[in-house]
């Protein structure tokens, strides 16, 4: 009998530590998203900013050729 116990709590400690292990699993993949969307938003703002910096440099541009000419 003492047998079927020592099989028995074998089996619950290595369940217990396969759901320890998934819930930590888990986590790091819940941050591992986080950490995927922040730096694409992070990327999509530095286009934007390359954008209109862009923008800005063709006008300035625009007004140098404007004093050129005249």
């Amino acid at each position: 009998m003492e047998s079927d116990d020592d099989a028995l709590a074998t089996l619950e400690e290595r369940i217990h530590r396969a759901v320890d292990l998934v819930t930590a699993l888990r986590t790091e993949r819940d941050a591992a998203v986080a950490d995927s969307r922040k730096l694409r938003q992070e990327l999509e703002d530095l286009r934007t900013q390359r954008k209109q910096a862009r923008v800005r440099i063709e006008k300035l541009l625009g007004q140098m050729d404007l004093l050129a000419g005249s």
